[in-house]
């Protein structure tokens, strides 16, 4: 008896280090799973912490995969305009 594995359509990747979480790494990853609950996409976008990137200068590090998006050198407000365009389509 196996039971059905889902996958998700997209995967945000979200650096866990140090100096990423000082600027503002933990808060905006909270702030993406509750839109991508509220919309219902909770099962078909998920968001993976990851190690270091060792790019601290550029903080917060986010990936969009598959569109090879990465966001950088933003401010929290810009990381979240980015993601509501192209993960939620507003």
């Amino acid at each position: 008896m196996s039971k059905t594995i889902h996958f998700p359509l997209q995967v945000i990747y979200g650096c866990s280090g140090s100096k990423c979480q000082k600027r503002g790494g933990k808060e905006i990853r909270k702030i993406m799973r509750e839109e991508l609950k509220m919309a219902g996409l909770k099962d078909q976008v998920e968001i993976v912490k990851t190690e270091c990137t060792d790019r601290c200068k550029h903080g917060p590090i986010f990936c969009l995969q598959p569109q090879n998006i990465w966001l950088h050198d933003m401010s929290e407000s810009q990381i979240l305009q980015v993601f509501r365009e192209k993960v939620l389509g507003k």
